[in-house]
């Protein structure tokens, strides 16, 4: 055929796809650094695919002299999409995985946890964070087939299960996505599980539901291969605007429900924050932007892609969105999304948005009327966020039986059951205590948040999950604080359980007890964190303080806090701002008996 031929003539979809994928590779090849990913228009619409995405931002990087990292090296050598049946043999023979594949595992929700635990723990994708009883009760029953009978409520409102044996870790997640529980990018360089309000569409004092727009979220990723190729991990949350914070705010992307008063955008809209990643010490910022409810999924896949074409894949401690923007700007940012969108974004002034509501920090413990006339939610309190097998079936029993049958996961390492009647209410306590939890916990343990810690995760330099029952026992039987309180516990540095949002943050450390050089695990302490309205990241207060020492320490600054605050209104982080460290430590050390 000449040449003459083939520019007159009409490519089926398939050729269109292959001269996309070749052109972007040649434009790779002759290292054009700076080129935009090339695309073909096909009815007015650009094509976007895995042939011109994370590969070519690779081609850029090695073109332009840098040296890819190892896990860049790992993707490229060989998708870890396509290592499954690798994954299924390796694991048939009982075998773990090495550095690399371990990486490519995470990709289908496996993490080898070694040297923590011999064992796989999976990780699930729960949409918005609701799951229907029966998802739960078989949930229950792969816990115990596959693992050692528990599972954790993580901070982004999904499921973890640990202790899984290596040839059990296929029949896990394969069990797992049976029950519509996906596995798919629950790690490594994904997007991790999108995160929705808890009370979505049950409170009356929400703006928006997020039911739909996270679910639209998460179907989008699970079918988008190019969606899978970042720099690293990156986090999605809508927020409706309700009684209980999403902490959209820790986010790389937050969507943000706000009333528009005045104007050609007056309505119910999204406002677009960008750039949260609480252990580098950064919140999301706003970025003057509103979108239409429905244009959420393609402004976060416009934002992706960006990043997947400008994200760092050279230095791992970089590779996320905040330094993006921090290099960009922001304005630079948001203009290369209106090209990825072929659109300008709409700008609000601050002025014409209506204030949010202040959230209710207990609003996820506890009853409390719906929306709907004569129903209920009751959330239900887990000690730091864990659930055995036999409580997973009897709250999925509740929840089917006088409740709406939704179990619904919040970023507090609790649960919520919806749509209870009020003549079921006492049933639903009684049930609830009887299966060894709680309907209603103090002022502390409603706000006491731990990562999984040193029993489970090879980067915790202490055990979070039992210092943090530790410190609620001790401040329980010491103190009767008469406000709500956040105090979080993460392990190390990538801060799983967001310590610095916590009015009190505990960062787990070694710390050295003699001249020899012996460590213990200990914790570095902030205090002064926040989110919603009072959003601040906590400032350090002690630095080495050793595990066993951190409840006096902390019942040192609350006793601070009560002694010394300007009235009863006055909250701890509101305290907390009036003084320095030197100062606070001052008021700690003489406040104790």
């Amino acid at each position: 055929m000449s040449g003459e031929a083939i520019l007159g003539a009409e490519f089926s979809g398939e050729q269109t796809r292959w001269l996309e994928g070749f052109a972007s590779g040649a434009a790779a090849v002759k290292g054009l650094a700076k080129a935009a990913p090339v695309t073909i228009a096909l009815s007015g619409s650009p094509i976007h695919g895995p042939e011109n995405s994370a590969g070519a931002a690779q081609d850029r990087v090695t073109a332009a002299g840098g040296k890819l990292n190892d896990q860049e090296k790992w993707k490229r050598n060989d998708n870890p999409l396509d290592a499954y049946a690798r994954l299924k043999a390796e694991a048939e023979a009982g075998r773990f995985p090495k550095p690399d594949d371990n990486f490519r595992w995470r990709y289908h929700g496996l993490f080898y946890v070694a040297p923590a635990q011999a064992s796989f723990m999976s990780r699930l994708r729960v949409a918005g964070g609701i799951l229907r009883h029966w998802q739960l009760a078989a949930l229950a029953d792969l816990t115990e087939s596959c693992g050692a009978g528990h599972c954790d409520i993580t901070t982004r409102a999904n499921v973890q299960v640990r202790d899984i044996a290596a040839a059990h870790g296929p029949a896990f997640v394969e069990g797992a996505a049976d029950i519509g529980l996906i596995a798919k990018g629950a790690g490594a360089d994904n997007i991790r599980n999108i995160t929705g309000s808890a009370t979505a569409g049950i409170d009356a004092s929400e703006l928006v539901d997020t039911r739909p727009h996270a679910r639209a979220m998460n179907h989008h990723i699970l079918n988008s291969r190019a969606l899978y190729g970042l720099p690293r991990k990156f986090n999605i949350a809508f927020d409706g605007g309700g009684a209980i914070a999403s902490l959209e705010e820790t986010n790389d992307v937050g969507f943000q429900a706000v009333q528009v008063i005045d104007g050609p955008m007056a309505g119910l809209r999204y406002r677009l924050v960008l750039g949260g990643i609480s252990g580098h010490k950064d919140l999301a910022r706003d970025t003057g932007v509103v979108v239409g409810l429905d244009e959420a999924v393609p402004v976060a896949d416009a934002i992706l892609r960006v990043f997947i074409d400008s994200g760092d894949r050279t230095n791992r401690a970089k590779a996320r969105l905040k330094y993006v923007l921090d290099a960009w700007g922001f304005e630079k940012f948001l203009t290369a999304i209106e090209e990825n969108l072929g659109r300008k974004l709409e700008r609000v002034a601050a002025a014409l948005i209506a204030p949010r509501q202040a959230r209710d920090r207990l609003a996820h413990i506890g009853v409390h009327p719906q929306k709907q006339a004569g129903l209920n939610w009751v959330g239900v309190g887990l000690p730091v966020g864990r659930l055995t097998a036999a409580q997973m079936r009897v709250l999925a029993e509740i929840a089917r039986q006088a409740g709406d049958g939704d179990l619904r996961l919040t970023v507090w390492q609790n649960l919520l059951i919806s749509g209870v009647p009020e003549h079921r209410l006492d049933d639903v306590k009684a049930n609830i205590v009887a299966a060894g939890l709680d309907w209603q916990v103090s002022n502390v343990r409603a706000g006491l948040v731990a990562c999984t810690g040193s029993r489970g995760c090879k980067f915790a330099n202490a055990d979070t999950k039992g210092d943090a029952l530790a410190i609620a026992d001790h401040l329980e039987s010491r103190l009767t604080l008469d406000a709500p309180l956040n105090i979080h516990l993460t392990g190390c540095p990538n801060s799983c359980a967001q310590h610095y949002v916590g009015d009190i943050g505990l960062i787990g450390v070694k710390v050295t007890v003699n001249d020899e050089g012996d460590q213990v695990a200990g914790y570095d302490i902030v205090a002064g964190g926040g989110y919603g309205a009072a959003a601040k990241i906590g400032a350090p207060v002690f630095a080495g303080v050793q595990a066993d020492e951190a409840p006096a320490r902390i019942e040192s600054l609350l006793r601070a806090w009560r002694d010394h605050r300007r009235d009863a209104q006055e909250s701890f982080q509101a305290f907390t701002l009036r003084h320095e460290a030197g100062a606070l430590q001052a008021l700690a050390a003489g406040a104790m008996p």
